[in-house]
């Protein structure tokens, strides 16, 4: 990394907490890395004096429970502040007995834990410490039971969605649907724009982009035919540029929230999740993406220009081994990524 005074302040620099408590935990799998060690070893990364500005947070035990009473959230607010850090997006625990296309207790529980959600995040805005940021959602359902009344099952999604925009808004909250191939309804690019077209409120419900799991609906899992690439195709610069530009132009106009990340072009879950786009380290040679670069398919519309629309971008990087999580040097690596990407694509404000 260059020494070369940096340019751009915007967008904001995140790390995620999930990492240590996604596909952990449950039977068989490692046990969840505590929220004190994911905000050390974000708060101790340096690269050339930089660090990162702040963490997006996932709302459920044993890192913050989506009961957390205010007292609990001045706490965590210490937390932050003590380390130099911020909150920006928080994720909603909706799973668990919930499911936007279940039946109406599952809805309930669905709508409920969003509700939960706002409520922390919108209560981290009054204490000072979450200047930007949406709340991310699924559908919190399989792409096998969606697959039994698409038409049906969408626009219940919808339905739910809708309900969910309007506890938000009460919230002064955003929505932010997330591009993953494991989610019923939202498995491909055609179903996600689909659906928000269905939910058809931009201003309250939008999408959240992962440069890992959102790009591999170019390669058309679980929705072959919506694939945008061929069938023998191994990353070649031309159709890959191709299937970017059809893949982002459709949903960039959606984006509120952006994960810089890194793929092998292979799909893998680890404990209770299901399988998704396998995340790789910054520095990782099996990589196919080009972070820099392709975060730019994102951050810029279709004529080359800085959207601005993100306030912050936030690394995701799910369901590596522990020891690799608890290395100084994989947080530096990935801070100096996202540093790049900033200097790229990002501008001063």
């Amino acid at each position: 990394m260059s020494k070369t005074p940096l340019t751009n302040n915007f967008p904001k620099l995140h790390n995620a907490m999930w990492p240590g408590l996604v596909g952990k935990g449950s039977p068989g799998a490692e046990p969840c890395l505590d929220l004190d060690t994911m905000l050390e070893l974000t708060a101790k990364a340096r690269v050339d004096g930089v660090k990162f500005d702040g963490v997006d947070l996932f709302l459920y035990d044993p890192h913050i429970s989506i009961d957390i009473t205010d007292d609990g959230l001045k706490k965590l607010a210490a937390k932050l502040r003590r380390r130099g850090l911020v909150a920006g997006s928080v994720v909603a625990p909706v799973w668990f007995g919930g499911s936007a296309m279940g039946d109406a207790t599952q809805r309930a529980n669905w709508i409920t834990a969003v509700r939960k959600a706002c409520r922390i995040a919108q209560r981290l805005r009054e204490l000072g410490l979450r200047p930007y940021g949406s709340v991310r959602i699924d559908s919190a359902a399989s792409v096998t039971d969606w697959d039994k009344d698409p038409k049906g099952n969408t626009k219940l999604i919808a339905k739910t969605f809708k309900e969910a925009a309007q506890v938000a808004q009460d919230h002064g909250e955003r929505l932010a649907a997330e591009g993953e191939i494991c989610w019923g309804g939202m498995h491909s690019w055609k179903y996600m724009v689909q659906l928000l077209e269905a939910v058809g409120l931009p201003d309250l419900v939008g999408f959240q982009a992962d440069m890992s799991h959102t790009h591999l609906y170019t390669l058309g899992y679980n929705a072959e035919a919506h694939r945008l690439v061929p069938r023998n195709y191994h990353y070649e610069p031309g159709a890959f540029h191709a299937a970017m530009t059809r893949l982002t132009n459709a949903l960039r106009p959606w984006m509120i929230d952006f994960h810089v990340a890194q793929n092998d072009g292979s799909v893998f879950g680890s404990g209770s999740h299901a399988k998704t786009g396998r995340h790789c380290l910054a520095t990782d040679p099996r990589g196919k993406l080009n972070i820099v670069r392709d975060s730019g398919y994102w951050l810029r519309d279709e004529r080359g220009r800085v959207t601005r629309k993100t306030r912050h971008i936030c690394w995701d990087g799910c369901m590596f081994p522990n020891r690799v999580l608890q290395q100084q040097q994989t947080w530096n690596d990935i801070l100096a990524a996202m540093i790049q990407v900033r200097e790229q694509h990002g501008w001063r404000a």
